[in-house]
């Protein structure tokens, strides 16, 4: 899977461990980690529908994000950059034709 970043701060703080630990703490850090791990590894987004770390759509106003679990309520947020978006005939998100993501950043999507 291609990985793209937000922004370059995004990128640098994502991709770079001490930083991460600087500025999320040690068990975050480490998730944020595995979580880039577990996109890397994966060929299409469908690989990550059962993987450790739930990957889910959001609704509503977040329409056309994504999640990965990170610690409490916290997530890693992305959204799918292949142009265009595969969808399936349903007009919902085919996951199987996902080969590229955009991370918008790590919050919590519950405030």
């Amino acid at each position: 899977m291609d990985i793209l970043f937000k922004t370059d701060k995004l990128a640098k703080r994502c991709n770079n461990t001490g930083l991460r630990l600087k500025e999320c703490g040690e068990q975050r850090a480490k998730l944020i980690g595995r979580r880039l791990d577990q996109l890397h590894a994966a060929v299409v987004l469908q690989d990550l529908w059962n993987a450790p770390g739930r990957c889910h759509e959001l609704k509503e106003d977040r329409d056309g994000e994504l999640t990965l679990d990170l610690d409490g309520p916290y997530r890693l947020v992305f959204e799918v950059a292949d142009d265009p978006v595969p969808r399936k005939a349903d007009g919902g998100l085919d996951w199987t034709g996902v080969t590229a993501v955009r991370i918008l950043g790590m919050e919590n999507t519950h405030e």
